[in-house]
């Protein structure tokens, strides 16, 4: 299987996993808060189904429209999705587990939106994680040399990241260690810090509280 196959092959796989968890949800977990700010569950799962169906010509057409402001785009976008109810939010996401459209970004960075956002939803309502180690591995890769949307590499410059749940690290100096996951998700300015150690550990908490 070719690298682009196999990446799209995760990305598929993951919006299935988080369609699947979405549809478990009661009605009050959709209205709960998430570790994305200022969004509730049904907002981020209406930004999930967005981000799935997006293509080059209608990003760039969002973005024209909201003065080539992303943030703006990105939520005004999420506000009209979210008029949706939930069934329509997972089947529509599920209707994107075969497909390959994507905004004028790597298809890498579509399988960053579902592991994070996935995440980001999971963890607050305590649902376990069933990411699969390669997607995260793959997230993790890409994170740490990136800085845009989130700025990653910015975020983890001077520091040591070590998986403890599989063979990964980068970068030099103060130890962040912890899961794949939970070191993702600090990469992407969600810190999970119960789940980290290391003397680089405040370092990181630092940057993240500015």
């Amino acid at each position: 299987m070719s690298d682009i196959a196999n990446t799209w092959k995760m990305i598929h796989d993951e919006r299935t996993r988080s369609a699947d968890m979405l549809e478990s949800l009661s009605p009050e977990q959709w209205t709960a808060d998430t570790l994305c700010k200022g969004w509730n569950v049904h907002l981020v799962a209406a930004h999930m189904m967005v981000a799935s169906e997006q293509s080059t010509g209608r990003f760039l057409k969002g973005l024209i429209s909201s003065g080539f402001r992303f943030n703006v785009m990105t939520d005004r976008d999420v506000r009209v999705a979210a008029q949706l109810s939930p069934s329509d939010i997972v089947a529509r996401i599920r209707a994107r587990t075969t497909t390959t459209n994507k905004p004028p970004a790597p298809a890498m960075a579509m399988l960053g939106e579902v592991v994070v956002h996935g995440t980001d939803i999971r963890e607050p309502l305590g649902i376990a994680d069933n990411t699969s180690m390669d997607a995260k591995l793959a997230c993790l890769d890409m994170f740490k040399g990136s800085n845009f949307p989130v700025a990653a590499k910015r975020t983890i410059a001077g520091l040591r990241l070590r998986a403890t749940d599989a063979n990964w690290s980068c970068g030099a100096g103060p130890e962040v260690a912890g899961p794949a996951l939970a070191l993702v998700m600090a990469m992407t300015t969600r810190p999970l810090f119960a789940s980290l150690t290391g003397e680089g550990v405040d370092t990181l908490r630092g940057r993240l509280n500015k």
